[in-house]
C-alpha cells in the first residue's frame, strides 16, 4: 500500500461525508474522476481514491488537488482482498463509488468492511463511457469470447443486490442494467458525460498545423476520428469511405485529408490499406494522443464509425469543438446526435452511405458550420462538467438522506 489512508482525504470540511472512489487505473479513469472532483460543490464531501493499477501522471494531478491516492496492487489471490478490506475498514468511508466491471468485486469487500452505501458506475470505454444494451456488453468485452461475457453477466447479476445505486452513462445503458442485470428502476440514475467546453472549443482561425510534412494544405478538409482502432471501433469502414471519396472526380474531394488518432490492433491494417491505395500521404494515423483538443481544432468533421456502443466522450468533445459529426446509429450516438441539426447518423457497415454523408459536408461548408454551432450549444446547455458533478452529488445526497431516515 503506497499511501496512508488517513492522508487520503481532501475537498471537504472535516465533518463532511467521505466518498471513497475505487478505480482500476487512473490513466483510464482519471479524466471523469478529476472532472467530478474539480466541479463538485465545494465542501460538501471529502474524497479518497483507491487505485488498483500502476502509477500514472494522474496521481500527480490528484495530489495537486490535495487528494492522495491509496495504491494497491491487484492480485489474483486472497491477500489483495484482505488489503482492500483493511483499507476500507481504516478509511471507514460513508460511501464507496466503484467504476467499471473491473472493480465490481469491490462492492462485496466494501459490504464486508461495513460500508453501507455503495454506488457502482458503468461508464463504458473511454472517459465517460456510455453505450447501448446487449451491444454495449459486447463492446465492453471487446474480443473476449462468449463464455467470458456470460461470466461477466453472471457476476453483475450476483452482485446486483449489493449495489445500492447504479450510475449509467446513457439511457440505453440504464435500460440494460434494469432489463438484463436486474437493477430496480429506482436504483439507476442516468448521468451523461460532461465535457470541458473551455478546453474543447472551435478554432478561431486557420487549421492547427498537425501531421507530417505535406499532410496539411491551406484549403484542406480534414476528416477526423478519435478512438481505439479495433473491430468495435470499425475504422476500416471509415478508411474504405475515404478511399471511395478520393477516387471520385469531384474537385472538392482533392482537399480531403484523413486523421485517425487511436491505438489498437487494426491501426497497422488501416495504414497498410491506405498505403496500398496510394493514399498514405493524405492520411495520418499517429496512434494514441494526449492532445485531442488540439487535434480537433485541425479537423473540419468528426466521424465516429463504431459498430457498437460508440464513443460518447469523443463525440461530446467534438461537439464542444464546434465540429459537425457523422456517426454510426448505435448506442449513445443515437442519443446525442440530432440528425440534420448537429450531424448525420449512418449505418455501421455501409462505407457508401458514410462516404456520401462526408461528401455533403465537404461540398457544403456552410452546412458544417451551422451543425457545428448547434452542437456546441447543445453541449454547453446539457453536458457541462458542473451539471455532471452536481448529478453525482445528488445521488450521494439521496443515499445519505435515506440512511439518516432509517437511523431515525
Amino acid at each position: 500500500m503506497g499511501n496512508r489512508p488517513a492522508d487520503a482525504i481532501a475537498h471537504g470540511a472535516a465533518d463532511a461525508p467521505l466518498v471513497a472512489h475505487l478505480v482500476e487505473r487512473l490513466d483510464t479513469a482519471a479524466a471523469g474522476l478529476l472532472d467530478l472532483l474539480d466541479h463538485a460543490p465545494a465542501g460538501r464531501y471529502r474524497h479518497a481514491v483507491i487505485c488498483l493499477g500502476g502509477h500514472s501522471a494522474a496521481h500527480a494531478q490528484l495530489r495537486e488537488r490535495g487528494i492522495e491516492v491509496i495504491d494497491l496492487v491487484r492480485r489474483a489471490h486472497a491477500r489483495f482482498y484482505l488489503e482492500l478490506y483493511r483499507v476500507l475498514r481504516t478509511l471507514a468511508p460513508d460511501l464507496l463509488h466503484s467504476r467499471s466491471i473491473a472493480n465490481l468485486d469491490g462492492q462485496l469487500i466494501a459490504a464486508l468492511a461495513g460500508v453501507q452505501l455503495r454506488v457502482h458506475g458503468e461508464y463504458g470505454r473511454g472517459h465517460g463511457g456510455g453505450a447501448c444494451a446487449p451491444a454495449w456488453e459486447a463492446h465492453q468485452a471487446g474480443n473476449w469470447n462468449g463464455a467470458r461475457r456470460w461470466r461477466l453477466r453472471l457476476l453483475r447479476r450476483a452482485l446486483c443486490p449489493l449495489v445500492r445505486h447504479y450510475i449509467a452513462a446513457s439511457a440505453e445503458q440504464e435500460r440494460w442494467l434494469i432489463e438484463r442485470i436486474g437493477a430496480a428502476p429506482g436504483q439507476v440514475t442516468q448521468i451523461p458525460a460532461g465535457v470541458d467546453s473551455l478546453e474543447f472549443h472551435p478554432r478561431l482561425g486557420p487549421h492547427v498545423a498537425v501531421g507530417p510534412a505535406g499532410f496539411m494544405r491551406d484549403d484542406a478538409f480534414v476528416i477526423g476520428s478519435i478512438g481505439r482502432m479495433d473491430e468495435a471501433g470499425n475504422h476500416a469502414t471509415l478508411v474504405d469511405a475515404f478511399l471511395r471519396l478520393i477516387a471520385s472526380p469531384h474537385p472538392a474531394h482533392a482537399r480531403l485529408r484523413l486523421l485517425i488518432a487511436g491505438e489498437g490492433p487494426l491501426r497497422a491494417v488501416c495504414q497498410a490499406t491506405l498505403e496500398r491505395a496510394g493514399a498514405g500521404a493524405r492520411a495520418w494515423l499517429p496512434g494514441e494522443r494526449a492532445d485531442s483538443a488540439r487535434l480537433m481544432r485541425a479537423m473540419d468533421l468528426m466521424v465516429l464509425p463504431a459498430r457498437v456502443g460508440g464513443n460518447p466522450a469523443a463525440l461530446l468533445e467534438a461537439m464542444a469543438s464546434g465540429l459537425p459529426v457523422v456517426a454510426t446509429a448505435v448506442g449513445a450516438h443515437r442519443e446525442l446526435v440530432q440528425p440534420g441539426l448537429t450531424g448525420i447518423l449512418v449505418p455501421p457497415l455501409s462505407p457508401e452511405i458514410m462516404a456520401a454523408a462526408i461528401a455533403d459536408y465537404c461540398r457544403i461548408p456552410e452546412m458544417g458550420l451551422r451543425h457545428g454551432a448547434r452542437a456546441r450549444g447543445q453541449v454547453i446547455t446539457h453536458h457541462s462538467l458542473t451539471a455532471m458533478a452536481r448529478s453525482h452529488c445528488a445521488v450521494y445526497d439521496a443515499l445519505l438522506q435515506e440512511r439518516a431516515r432509517r437511523r431515525r
